[in-house]
């Protein structure tokens, strides 16, 4: 005996980052490769990161003037506080996670700076 049945094929799931950046109306999407450290725990606002405190190389993927969002492996929590440096050198800011998604391996978030940072992007 033979059976049909139908299917509705599944649509992709927005990406876990384009999702959180929908908190942040002026996000813009980006590309840009960093270096994640943890940033010093002592209140100083130095930027300098903790010795042996590299997390790992991740991708900031949205933007805005005040914050940037990106994808992680490591635990994060709110309020922890980070250090994004691009691998050129532009970008080095200390920043303070904002906001945490958890999904399973890796872990959504924004992290706003504690510091001005000027025209690190750009909107047309």
């Amino acid at each position: 005996m033979a059976y049909q049945a139908a299917a509705t094929a599944r649509a992709l799931e927005p990406d876990a980052v384009a999702r959180l950046a929908k908190f942040f109306p002026q996000a813009t999407p980006v590309r840009i490769p960093i270096r994640l450290s943890r940033a010093n725990g002592n209140g100083s606002n130095s930027g300098k990161p903790e010795a042996d405190s590299f997390l790992q190389e991740t991708v900031i993927e949205w933007g805005t003037p005040r914050e940037v969002l990106f994808a992680t492996a490591q635990p994060l929590e709110f309020g922890d506080r980070v250090m994004v440096e691009s691998k050129d050198g532009a970008l080095r800011a200390e920043g303070h996670v904002v906001a945490v998604h958890y999904h399973p391996g890796r872990t959504v978030v924004a992290a706003r700076f504690v510091k001005e940072v000027s025209n690190w992007i750009v909107k047309p």
